[in-house]
């Protein structure tokens, strides 16, 4: 029982060492979004139009150490989460980039990447962990709000924790093990690019980041073996690219 608690808490910090340098912190937007705005879809929408949206959902294959690892993307309950993901992955952002976190003791936990800066052999493995896109349209990172659907609930909770926005349900996407998730610094509002692969269940990690899909072939066979430094050789989106929305004529306030 002892080792079991140690082991526990390796986990927690392991989330503050790991999953908390998912981007700068300095650098991401004040977006809070007040309760008002909660209450309204329509001015909801209209602070987040400038974003990619998924309506529905779609399917990326993402290919690792030449295996392919399959991933169901869901825009129905984290449509904004899922679309900028879907956007990245049609714009060609993750060919090439490298997974520079992969954490498996004391116990399996995640394998991270989605950091830009891999894209340079030259940059250190060491050194990755704070890069996001930056949108060539504004030349500015793309920071996407946390997006957490209650089970009972119609609408994701935008731009809080669950324990800050006072929800005590288990969301509709948990961290199960395949669970495809963004990776943010400590401000809610700062994911941009880089995700993660859960190992293994981790439901200490729900209502605190944002899952948007689950591998659904692969995860064994590939997500499982990959190392630090392996690249993501391709990704591509074989199915739903028709659900992607982006409105072209709006910019980041």
């Amino acid at each position: 029982m002892q080792r079991k608690i140690s082991q526990w808490l390796f986990l927690v910090l392991v989330v503050t060492n790991l999953l908390v340098t998912g981007c700068s912190a300095a650098s991401a937007p004040n977006t809070e979004v007040s309760t008002s705005n909660l209450s309204s879809r329509t001015q909801l929408a209209a602070k987040y139009s400038y974003l990619p949206k998924l309506n529905g959902k779609a399917t990326v294959v993402m290919t690792v150490n030449g295996s392919p690892i399959t991933i169901e993307v869901d825009g129905i309950n984290a449509p904004l989460t899922a679309g900028n993901f879907v956007d990245l992955v049609q714009k060609g952002v993750y060919d090439g980039l490298a997974f520079h976190r992969v954490v498996r003791e004391p116990q399996p936990f995640v394998v991270q990447g989605g950091d830009p800066q891999s894209k340079d052999l030259d940059v250190p493995i060491n050194n990755l962990g704070t890069g996001g896109f930056i949108d060539p349209k504004t030349s500015k990172e793309r920071y996407i709000p946390l997006e957490i659907k209650p089970q009972q609930a119609t609408e994701p909770v935008y731009s809080k924790t669950f324990e800050a926005a006072g929800v005590e349900e288990e969301p509709v996407l948990s961290h199960t093990r395949g669970a495809v998730a963004m990776a943010r610094s400590q401000p809610p509002d700062s994911a941009s690019s880089q995700f993660y692969f859960a190992l293994t269940d981790l439901p200490f990690l729900d209502g605190n980041y944002a899952v948007f899909g689950y591998v659904t072939q692969g995860m064994k066979e590939v997500v499982d073996q990959i190392e630090a430094g392996d690249r993501i050789e391709s990704a591509e989106v074989v199915e739903g690219i028709e659900n992607l929305t982006i409105k072209t004529n709006s910019s980041q306030s």
